[in-house]
């Protein structure tokens, strides 16, 4: 009999764990990036580089760090970039063996991109994050997907995704990543409404940009979700919010009439580097972490 129960509790075991599972990772990339004019003009925003690494590539690997394996970039006909930059370059790996700098090689297409789809879908106008997330739809086959705003960029040594992805496991649910911010920034975000349920928080509502005096917490949603696919049906039937568009905050909210959604406040040093005053603070805090530059800093 003891051998039946180990039996039916490894069968729990292993769906639990193949529920956990995170493999496909949705990144809307098809805005325009005003506020970074007239460099964005030609160079996709997420391809700003942080030194020398792009914040495309912190995301992505941030999504490897979370057991991702096909990354989804919703883009458009303006951002060939990026698909450039996770496409292999023969001639310029040939010239740097040639020149015997085979180190540098790594740097441009590191081991761990051997084995990550990466696919691209188009987002023919700007209509919403909402609208963004539902042209990935024909693409998810997984139960749960991520989704990552490379405009939120996180230095952590866990990522904050992984972070999300360890709540997710533990109540196969939808997670939203979430900060504690100032009265006069909640205008700019989603916040949450939550109640403490074991230790986790759970969702009663979400509200996309009040004023001070509507807003039911200080807990802000940025650029970092899981999401059960059945997301997908209800921004089919989400009507134009806010500023004309497509809501994914709206979304949730009506999702959560049938579904669990948990919260998770993360853990690392976040910078919105959608804008200059974000991007700037990122650069100066990798650069006081980078031994070639500490003293520079601090100059």
């Amino acid at each position: 009999e003891s051998y039946v129960v180990i039996y039916f509790r490894c069968i729990i075991v292993e769906k639990i764990m193949s529920e956990a599972q995170l493999k496909q990772v949705v990144f809307p990339v098809a805005g325009l990036g005003s506020r970074f004019l007239p460099v964005t003009k030609s160079i996709p925003k997420e391809m700003l580089p942080i030194i020398d690494k792009p914040l495309i590539q912190f995301a992505v690997e941030e999504a490897i760090q979370a057991g991702a394996e096909e990354i989804i970039f919703v883009t458009s006909h303006t951002k060939i970039a990026i698909e450039d930059y996770f496409s292999k370059n023969s001639e310029l790996e040939k010239r740097l063996r040639d020149s015997n700098k085979n180190e540098l090689i790594q740097t441009i297409h590191p081991d761990y991109l051997k084995n990550v789809k990466f696919s691209f879908v188009r987002q023919n106008e700007p209509n919403g994050l909402g609208h963004a997330i539902l042209q990935a739809k024909n693409l998810i086959t997984e139960d749960f997907f991520g989704i990552v705003l490379a405009d939120d960029l996180i230095l952590s040594e866990v990522g904050c995704l992984k972070q999300l992805k360890d709540i997710h496991s533990k109540t196969n649910s939808s997670v939203l990543g979430v900060f504690s911010a100032p009265d006069s920034e909640l205008k700019n975000y989603g916040v949450i409404d939550a109640s403490q349920e074991d230790e986790l928080l759970k969702l009663n509502s979400i509200i996309e940009k009040p004023s001070i005096n509507e807003a039911p917490s200080n807990l802000a949603v940025f650029g970092r979700y899981i999401l059960s696919k059945s997301i997908f049906n209800i921004l089919e039937e989400t009507k134009p919010g806010l500023n004309g568009e497509i809501q994914l905050t709206d979304a949730i909210r009506s999702f959560l009439s049938s579904d669990s959604v948990f919260a998770l406040e993360f853990q690392g040093r976040r910078f919105d580097c959608g804008s200059k005053e974000g991007y700037v603070s990122a650069i100066v805090d990798r650069a006081s972490h980078l031994e070639n530059f500490k003293e520079i800093v601090k100059k």
